[in-house]
């Protein structure tokens, strides 16, 4: 899926000189958590979250009067607070690399663009809610957990022993595991009906099944068999 898919385009746009009060209002009535900064063109020169808002806005360890707070905060502009080294992306970058620099970046929200034009915002929420979609959360369903050696052909034969079962994959992905190297766990999604079924086709198969938490996850590695030595050619009539 891509970006282009979710984003919102009803965007809220202000102009660098709004103030911190009105920007605050606008955050409010819209109930969202960003606003984008244009310039007098239309071209996007800032972003300031609510976090930025409550970060500048007066401290209640001030030393000010309220008379003073009243006067100084109308007159502080986004100008003045907003992220001018915007990071964006475009409306064919996937899900999966939105949520990438996202996380590396520490951000919460990524401004879309098109031929240099502001098209849409996607927020980390966004984001979110399409991976969990993918992974199957949301409705009735069991996990299990199965880990395999890497290599070509295992998750071939554990879908193909699904299969067998007629069980029917609402969900799969897969990560490496922490500490063993050229091991995998993958994470299959079925319907809940299914689930005792499908553990019992797969523990069948030669695959053991988890369904916890696991401390310890030795006892669930799969059986590599060792390398056999080669056979010696001792070529026609040796021994």
């Amino acid at each position: 899926m891509y970006i282009g898919q979710i984003m919102r385009t009803d965007l809220v746009t202000v102009p660098p000189e709004t103030t911190l009060v009105e920007a605050r209002e606008l955050i409010e009535r819209h109930r969202i958590g960003h606003l984008l900064v244009v310039d007098g063109k239309g071209r996007l020169a800032g972003i300031v979250s609510d976090r930025d808002l409550r970060l500048n806005w007066a401290s209640p360890a001030t030393t000010l009067s309220v008379h003073e707070l009243h006067y100084l905060l109308p007159k502080v502009e986004l100008g003045a607070i907003m992220v001018d080294n915007v990071i964006t992306v475009t409306p064919d970058t996937t899900i999966e690399r939105a949520a990438h620099i996202m996380q590396t970046q520490v951000i919460s929200s990524l401004p879309v663009m098109a031929a240099g034009r502001l098209v849409g915002i996607v927020t980390r929420t966004d984001v979110m809610g399409v991976l969990l979609q993918a992974i199957g959360m949301g409705g009735e369903s069991r996990r299990l957990g199965v880990l395999v050696d890497d290599r070509i052909g295992r998750l071939a034969e554990v879908t193909a022993i699904l299969r067998d079962q007629r069980t029917n994959i609402q969900s799969l992905f897969c990560w490496p595991v922490t500490g063993f190297p050229d091991i995998s766990h993958l994470v299959i999604r079925v319907a809940a009906s299914d689930g005792e079924q499908a553990i019992a086709a797969l523990e069948a198969g030669g695959f053991k099944v988890l369904t916890r938490y696991e401390r310890d996850l030795r006892p669930f590695l799969p059986r590599i068999p060792a390398a056999q030595p080669p056979v010696a050619d001792h070529g026609p009539g040796k021994k």
